[in-house]
């Protein structure tokens, strides 16, 4: 069975919380490239009680088999001209789920749901030059690396280069 038919996203519920909040918070289960400080307490959680959604940007749940809470997608607008949006995402998986496919299938089917339900053009995400495995999730997801970003993301006391990907909406063939 393809993995896709495994994965999908859904709207954060409060039983993801505990979940969510040890993506984030917990420096082992954030890993090397997703740990960016200790944050404060409950702020998930009083953020998630506000809503994740809204016309700025949002975050969804990556679920497995049986509903399970494998990670999360994120998106914020970002402007690249004065009246030119687009879509910035973002990935987090839990330690024991990464290198199985999810981060790439996840990404995916958030271009492509960014893509239906929005009027962007583009839908753009960054990993740190290290982060060969990220590379290569957003590449299989039909992303294309458009450069190196020098110096461009400030993660345990060292400014590291990023890499910048992005999909454009005429690079998304329809499901069928």
């Amino acid at each position: 069975m393809p993995l896709h038919d495994h994965v999908h996203l859904r709207p954060v519920t409060e039983k993801d919380l505990d979940q969510l909040e040890r993506l984030h918070e917990d420096p082992a289960e954030a890993g090397d490239h997703g740990f960016f400080g200790f944050r404060n307490p409950g702020q998930l959680r009083r953020r998630w009680a506000d809503g994740f959604l809204s016309a700025e940007g949002g975050r969804l749940v990556i679920a497995g088999d049986d509903e399970r809470f494998v990670g999360e997608v994120q998106w914020h607008e970002v402007m690249q001209g004065p009246a030119s949006p687009c879509w910035n995402i973002g990935v987090s998986l839990l330690t024991a789920e990464r290198g199985r496919g999810y981060g790439k299938e996840a990404q995916r089917q958030l271009a492509v749901y960014l893509f239906d339900h929005t009027k962007v053009n583009r839908v753009e995400a960054s990993t740190e030059l290290s982060n060969i495995a990220e590379q290569r999730a957003l590449e299989g997801a039909g992303f294309t690396r458009e450069g190196v970003l020098r110096g461009a993301c400030f993660r345990a006391g060292t400014w590291r280069d990023m890499v910048l990907y992005a999909v454009l909406r005429s690079d998304i063939t329809p499901q069928g």
